[in-house]
C-alpha cells in the first residue's frame, strides 16, 4: 500500500511539521519526520535557504483477509458476524488500531445510504467510555483514523471503499450544529445583505453546508481560499 507523503518547505523545521500535520490532519505521532534539507541562514539575509521537510503517515499493515473468530483486547464485548466479510473486515480493523492505541471500545460497522454518485459508505461506529482523545482537536485524530482505515478496507475491497469512523456519535451531533449553522448564517445573509464568512472547515464539513443550503431561494453558498484555511461563504442570489 502507497503511503501518503507530503514535502514542506519553511523557515524553521519546526513551522514546516507544524504546517505539514495541519494540511494533513493527523497528530504527529502518526507520521514518520524527514529532513531533506536544513536550509542556510545566509549572511545578513542574503542566500538564505528555508528548510524542506518530507512527512509520510505511517503504514498500518492490513491481516490477508477478514477475521471474525475472536475479540481483540479492545473489546469488552464478543464480536458479533455481521455476515458480511467486508463490514466485518472493517470494524475488526478498527478494533486492532484501537488496541494498538490502547483505547477499549465497542465497534460496529453498516452500509449507510448511497451517494449521488451511487457509491455506499460503511459506517464504522465506535462506543466507549472516555474516548474524546479519540476524536482530537478539529476531529484531528478522529480523521486520520478513518483516512487509514479507509485505505485498508480499500486494499481488501480492490477498489475505493468511503469509510465513516464515528465515536460516540459525534459526526452526527456535528453535522446537526453545521446545518444549524447553516441556516442561522443564511438568514443574517438576507437580514444584513452582507456576505457571511465561516470559519476554516474540512471539505466533509464544507459539503454538509452546501447541501443544507443547495435548495435555499435566497442564497448561495460557495467555498474560498485554499486548504487548509478553506472556508465557505455565504451570499445572496442574483435575482
Amino acid at each position: 500500500m502507497e503511503r501518503t507523503t507530503l514535502e514542506v518547505i519553511a523557515p524553521s523545521v519546526e513551522e514546516a511539521l507544524a504546517r505539514g500535520l495541519e494540511q494533513l490532519a493527523v497528530p504527529q505521532e502518526m507520521v514518520d519526520v524527514e529532513v531533506l534539507d536544513e536550509g542556510t541562514r545566509g549572511f545578513l539575509g542574503f542566500g538564505a535557504r528555508q528548510v524542506r521537510v518530507r512527512l509520510t503517515i505511517k503504514s498500518v499493515d492490513a491481516p490477508d483477509g477478514p477475521r471474525t473468530t475472536s475479540a481483540p483486547e479492545s473489546a469488552s464485548q464478543p464480536v458479533a458476524d455481521s455476515g458480511d466479510p467486508l463490514l466485518d473486515f472493517s470494524a475488526q480493523n478498527a478494533r486492532e488500531l484501537l488496541a494498538k492505541m490502547k483505547l477499549p471500545a465497542r465497534v460496529s460497522a453498516k452500509y449507510g445510504e448511497p451517494d449521488e454518485s451511487g457509491d455506499t459508505p460503511i459506517l464504522v461506529d465506535i462506543r466507549g467510555d472516555d474516548l474524546s482523545i479519540l476524536i482530537g482537536r478539529r476531529a484531528e485524530t478522529l480523521n486520520a483514523l478513518q483516512y487509514i482505515l479507509g485505505l485498508i478496507v480499500s486494499k481488501e475491497a480492490q477498489h475505493w471503499v468511503q469509510v465513516v469512523v464515528d465515536v460516540e456519535g459525534y459526526r452526527a451531533r456535528r453535522e446537526k450544529q453545521l446545518r444549524q449553522l447553516a441556516r442561522r448564517m443564511a438568514d443574517q445573509a438576507i437580514r444584513t445583505g452582507k456576505r457571511q464568512i465561516l470559519e476554516p472547515m474540512s471539505s466533509a464539513e464544507r459539503r454538509i453546508i452546501h447541501l443544507e443550503l443547495r435548495g435555499h431561494p435566497d442564497v448561495t453558498s460557495e467555498s474560498i481560499g485554499e486548504d487548509p484555511a478553506r472556508k465557505v461563504s455565504i451570499l445572496l442570489k442574483n435575482k
